[in-house]
Order: structure tokens, then C-alpha cells, then sequence
């Protein structure tokens, strides 16, 4: 995450892209501990509800407390409500509570994305709960070769598939680039038909293949 101090800063590559019928979201599965690699299928990519995703970079373990924490507020929303939370509520919900841990922070870059009745959404929140809304968004070590790509060939009017292949792209540059970035994707796309939906490795892997990234 580019908004951590040196002394903590992980190694990660997260994404995500808004496109016409929903909403991308990727990683690669890389933890590194300084120059060692650590673990090589990290979860970094996480489901809060069937219309919400959130990736994450930084400390690992307090971006398994946050996924968990956000999925129970957001179900305990459901239950009380009858309906799912908007992409822009559970982004206020998510940076009050980091907005609130000031004294014992999370050391922690998200985004979260998803869709609702308005449509895809994509936030960047940072550490003491700023989010920002844009069309989109990489965190991370690898991030800066990611946004090489993402600025070079992001268009309004991507259909779904084509922002996969973009968000694979983007994580292929950074992947080859940032020596703590590596080990594999994930890929989830959120669409108000599918909910939240992972890529297998076999069709992430006939994607590469067709761009000639292997």
C-alpha cells in the first residue's frame, strides 16, 4: 500500500475496475516478510456479501480482522433491514471503523467494490478512513506498474469480460516488476445477476493464453 510507512509496507498488488455490467476485482496470492516470501496463496481478495468484494494490502492479519468484522456488520444490516447495504454505506461503515482505531490502527490499504442499485462502485480507503470513488483503483507495492497499465487502456465502456482481461494485464506488469508480487491471481467479478463470482484458474488461465501472457 502506497500510504503505509516504509517500516510496515507490504508487498501486494490488488485492483479494482468498474465497467458496464459490474465490477472487477484482483490480486495476486504473494505475503512476503522483507525479501522473503513468506506464503504463496495468500488470500488478499475477500466476499462481505454477494454484491460486495474487498481487497486488501498490508498486514495480514488485521485485513483478515477487517474482512470479518465488515462481512458481520454488513449481515447484521441484512437481518435488521431486509436489504443489502449500498456499495457507498458500507464504504462509510468501513471508514468510521478505521477512522476509529487511530490509537491501535490497521495497518491496512482496501478497496472495496461492488454493485447496487446505482450501478458498479469501486473505493479506495486508506488507513485512517479516507475513500475515494473512481472508476479505478490499485494498491500496493506493485501498484505503480499496475496503473501504467489501468491508465494506458482503461475505457468507460468495458463490458465485464474485457475488464478481466485488463485487470490480468495489470497484475501480469506488476507481477514481472515488483519482486513482491507474484505467485498467481484472483479474480472475482460482482454483477447484480451473479453476485459475487471467483475465476478458476483454468479460465484465468485461457485468458492469459489468448492475451499471449503466458
Amino acid at each position: 500500500m502506497n500510504d503505509l510507512p516504509d517500516s510496515v509496507k507490504k508487498g501486494t498488488t490488488t485492483i479494482g475496475i468498474v465497467c458496464q455490467d459490474g465490477v472487477v476485482m484482483a490480486s495476486e496470492k504473494r505475503a512476503t516478510m522483507g525479501t522473503l516470501i513468506a506464503h504463496k496463496t495468500t488470500q488478499k481478495l475477500f466476499k462481505i456479501d454477494d454484491n460486495i468484494g474487498l481487497a486488501v494490502a498490508g498486514v495480514v492479519g488485521d485485513a483478515q480482522t477487517l474482512a470479518r468484522y465488515i462481512t458481520a456488520e454488513v449481515e447484521l444490516y441484512k437481518l435488521k433491514k431486509g436489504v443489502q447495504m449500498s456499495i457507498r454505506s458500507v464504504s462509510t461503515l468501513t471508514s468510521n471503523i478505521l477512522a476509529g482505531s487511530r490509537y491501535y490502527p490497521y495497518w491496512v490499504g482496501l478497496i472495496l467494490a461492488g454493485v447496487d442499485n446505482e450501478g458498479g462502485h469501486v473505493y479506495a480507503i486508506d488507513m485512517v478512513g479516507g475513500a475515494i470513488p473512481d472508476e479505478y483503483v490499485t494498491t500496493g507495492s506493485g501498484s505503480p506498474f499496475a496503473y501504467g497499465v489501468l491508465e494506458d487502456q482503461y475505457e468507460k465502456d468495458l463490458i465485464l469480460k474485457e475488464g478481466v482481461d485488463l485487470a490480468i494485464r495489470a497484475l501480469s506488469a506488476a507481477m514481472k516488476r515488483d519482486s513482491a508480487s507474484g505467485d498467481g491471481y484472483t479474480i472475482a467479478t460482482i454483477t447484480q445477476k451473479d453476485g459475487f463470482a471467483l475465476q478458476t484458474e483454468e479460465e484465468i488461465g485461457k485468458r492469459k493464453a489468448k492475451l499471449k501472457l503466458n
